[in-house]
Formats: structure tokens, sequence, C-alpha cells
């Protein structure tokens, strides 16, 4: 669920066949709600990530539960129609000009000028693999599994009941699973000059040529670079004196240097007074190092963060404690101060990904149907959670950062690998990166790992693995990894600590023992 515009033709355009495929799986405009039996065993108001595993585990435990999922506009929420999928799917079009563009390197002679982009072009396949991927979760898919699928504005009436137009869905379980929005900064002129975010920016057909991003988190610098590569000339507004806040600072310096490199420019360190209109430009007017200044531009897109959505659910009459900034307040066990009302995904977590929803939604299934059996509950702050920002290169990073430990007064010992000394990365021209495992001092013990590199998503799993499952660096050492690969850089950080082991007298023992081989 998010907020802003009702009709699903404003949430989604333009009007072509992809995007009318899409709105008929995740948003039927013919769609009958059913008519509800006495109780529900479970009610889900939001189809997004968290919503839809709730539903279908549920659903797929085959015990007869009758389970109900309300959507207020798309079912796939974010990631299927905003987030993961669209970005992702741009991203990738970005890259490939990237790639493009270091050929030179590899012996391959493409001059700038015979590099064409369809900027249409990439949008309709943008629009074309997102409705390929709506059938997983499509209403009729639900339907299907023996979920009964309302669309409407879901409120609770009471503690035990949720109205959905006409219709009231009594529960013995219900979970809120609304996502979050697009935050929208309290920016003079602003609201009037009018703003994309990532809610609307892939409805664009035509490549803006000057493109203003405010905020540079995540998702602000991955659109910004890949607007950039894809003809836009980019300005990247961003408050901290750093892209990315919560990275340390050597892994913000490798982003920024390679952003500048490629033609964005960053204004750090700034403060936006007012955005003002003259005829079809938009100006921005901002303050930096005590300097007013201005720029002019075609498009603004906000990334500057997400709200949860939390309105309109009455969640007062249902005794669920919630505050609008922060959303619904849930226990370890993402229970509601209402017992019965369980929430997941970007409604309650600070970690506002699909991976965290879908991790939740787990922890849900099993916390409200199968703890009353008595067969324990789950915590969700025992969950891994890696996170990864999909520029090029891209920043991974699970468990403790430099900056984290120093913040939580905890002693790291602290493991870097540069790519350029991992061979693949050699041969694939991708030297720039780093790996930085974190690990106990005089202990094995992985407490955390940082990376950056083009792959660095693929790679941070086997990390996350390990601290889940206690396998320290002695263990990763062990592990053949296939050559040459970039993941071997996890051998050669573990490798590097199995040498500090070697004590001065083993040496001198290793060194004797020589003499008779």
């Amino acid at each position: 669920m998010m907020s802003g515009p009702q009709s699903v033709t404003d949430l989604i355009s333009p009007s072509d066949a992809h995007n009318q495929f899409l709105i008929d799986q995740v948003s039927p405009q013919n769609w009958t709600n059913p008519i509800p039996p006495k109780s529900y065993d479970l009610v889900v108001i939001g189809a997004g990530p968290a919503g839809l595993v709730v539903a279908a585990g549920a659903a797929g435990l085959g015990i007869g539960l009758k389970i109900a999922l309300i959507e207020k506009h798309l079912m796939g929420g974010d990631c299927l129609n905003f987030g993961c999928v669209p970005s992702k799917t741009f991203i990738r079009a970005a890259r490939v000009i990237g790639e493009l563009r270091k050929s030179k390197k590899l012996g391959i002679q493409i001059p700038e000028d015979a590099i064409a982009i369809d900027f249409a072009a990439v949008m309709e396949r943008v629009r074309q693999v997102r409705a390929a991927m709506s059938i997983h979760d499509s209403a009729e898919r639900f339907k299907d599994l023996g979920v009964d699928v309302f669309f409407g504005q879901a409120q609770f009436s009471d503690c035990q009941t949720v109205q959905v137009g006409d219709s009231a869905l009594s529960f013995r379980k219900a979970v809120i699973s609304t996502g979050a929005h697009a935050k929208h900064p309290a920016i003079s002129g602003l609201q009037s000059v009018g703003f994309l975010t990532n809610e609307t920016v892939f409805s664009l057909t035509d490549c803006p040529r000057r493109l203003a991003v405010i905020g540079g988190g995540p998702i602000g610098c991955e659109l910004a670079q890949a607007f950039q590569r894809l003809g836009s000339q980019v300005t990247l507004f961003h408050r901290g004196p750093q892209l990315l806040n919560k990275e340390d600072p050597e892994v913000a310096k490798a982003i920024q240097q390679q952003l500048t490199t490629e033609g964005v420019r960053l204004i750090l360190a700034a403060q936006i007074d007012r955005v003002e209109k003259d005829g079809q430009e938009k100006i921005i007017y901002y303050r930096q190092d005590g300097q007013d200044s201005c720029i002019q531009v075609d498009q603004i897109l906000v990334g500057t963060g997400r709200s949860p959505n939390v309105q309109g659910l009455n969640l007062e009459v249902a005794g669920v404690d919630y505050e609008v900034n922060r959303g619904v307040f849930v226990n370890d066990y993402l229970q509601t101060s209402n017992p019965k009302i369980y929430a997941a995904g970007d409604i309650c977590l600070d970690w506002k990904f699909t991976h965290t929803a879908d991790a939740a939604a787990r922890i849900v299934l099993k916390n409200a149907l199968f703890s009353p059996l008595g067969l324990g509950r789950s915590k969700v702050s025992n969950l891994i959670v890696p996170r990864v920002t999909f520029t090029d290169p891209e920043v991974a990073h699970v468990g403790l950062s430099v900056r984290s430990a120093q913040q939580q007064g905890i002693a790291i010992a602290t493991i870097t690998i540069p790519f350029s000394q991992v061979d693949r990365a050699i041969v694939d021209e991708e030297t720039e990166g780093f790996i930085k495992i974190h690990h106990q001092p005089n202990s094995d013990r992985i407490l955390g790992a940082t990376m950056v590199a083009p792959h660095a998503g693929e790679i941070i799993s086997e990390i996350s693995t390990a601290i889940a499952h206690g396998l320290g660096l002695s263990a990763l050492s062990g592990v053949i990894h296939p050559y040459p690969t970039q993941a071997e850089s996890i051998k050669k950080a573990a490798d590097t600590y199995r040498r500090t082991l070697l004590t001065p007298t083993t040496k001198r023992l290793l060194r004797f023992l020589q003499w008779f081989s």
C-alpha cells in the first residue's frame, strides 16, 4: 500500500499494453470483493512483499485456514511497482553504458558518438519486465491459492474487525503490512513546482536534459548514476558531508569519486532554501559553505527516504500503538500492542528492504500460527541483515562497520583485501574496489563486512551465511573457492587471518623443519 493518488491510472502511466497488463494482474478493474465468512483465521492488510509472503505461506500450509488479503492500490507493493523491479531494470541498462565506456581498456574501440541511447526503449523495457513479473503477485494467483483478495481501504472498526467498503472482516489474527511511501521534504516551492519520486520516475518516456536529485542515500545515488549514464546532466544534492550516511567514509569516498568521474555534479553539505519555476525551467536556490547559489534544471527527483503508511487504518480503535514518522510499534516477536495483531515490513522495521520484509513475514507466520502450538517463537533481533546499494561499483554490507563498532564501543580487527589483488578483478578490469572483513580481536569470529565492487551484492551472502551460522574466518579459509572468481577475495581475507596465527616460535620451527624436507 502507499499514500498519494487514489486512482491506479494516476499511479501507473503511460497507458500502454505493458502497464495495462500490470494493472490487470495487480489491481484488476473488474474485481469483485468476496463475501466474507463469519470469521477469518488471518487477515493481512497490505499486499506488498511482507503481506504476500504471509498470505501465501499461510495458504500453503494446507490446513484449511480462512485467509483474507486486503490491498488499497497495487498488489506487489513498492518492490514490484516502484522499487526493486523497475529500478534494477533501469540500472541494468545504465550499466551497459558504463561497460561500453571502459571498453577501450579491454582493447575494444567504441567511439562515444557511436553509443546511441534510446531512452524511450529503455523505459518500455522497464514496463515490460515489471508487467511480466506481476503474474507472481497477481490477485488471480492468490485467489487460486485459496486467499480471499479484497481491494479497498482497510480500517479497523474494533480490536478484532477490519472494515473494507461494506464488508466487515472479523479475525483471530491480523497482520499490518502496509509498507511505506516516498518522503516529501519541506522545501519552499517544491510542491507547486512539482517533482519526481521513485513512485513516478519510472513513468518517464523522455530523458530529462538536466536533472537534480535531492538526497544522497542509496536511492539517490543509484538513480543519479543511472540517469547520468543514460543522458541526463545530473546534479546531486545532499545535506550531509558525505554520500551514503550509513557507510564508512572510505566507502562514501569511493562512490563519490566514481560519480564525479562519470560527470555527476555533487553538492554536499548543502541546504536547499527554495524552488521556483521560470517557464519550463525549475530553479533550485541553495546555500553551501556560506555561499548562496542556484541552478536551473528540467526535472527534480527526490530520494530522501521513506515514511510508513499508517494513515487511514484507524489504528487507535484497534489498540495498536504507532507514530506517524516511525510506523507501528512492535516487540521482538513483531507483535503490536494488540496481541492479536502483528506487523511486518516497512510499516514497522528500520530496515526498509524487500528481503527484510520477506524475513519478517516468515517470523510473523511462525509466531502467529505456530507458537500457540508450543513450537517456539522467532525474534526479529536475531536477523542478520545485509544491505546493498546498486551503484556501479555496488556497496554491500552486513553486520558491524567500523563506524557502528566505534559508536557501540566494540573492539574490532579489520582485514582489507583490495580488488587489485584479486586475479578475477584484474582480468575483468574491476580493480577499484575492496573488501573489509571485521572480526573479534584475537578470534576468527566475524562481526561484519563491507565491500565495494561491481558484484558486491552477489558476494556478500557468503559472509551473511557465515555470521548467521557462526562460521569463523578459519572455516572460510578451508572452503575451496573456484578460481578465478571475485568471491575468492573472501578466501584471501580468511587466509590472511590464518597467517596471523603463526607465532614466532611456530615460524622458527617451520624454518627448522625445512632443513629435513
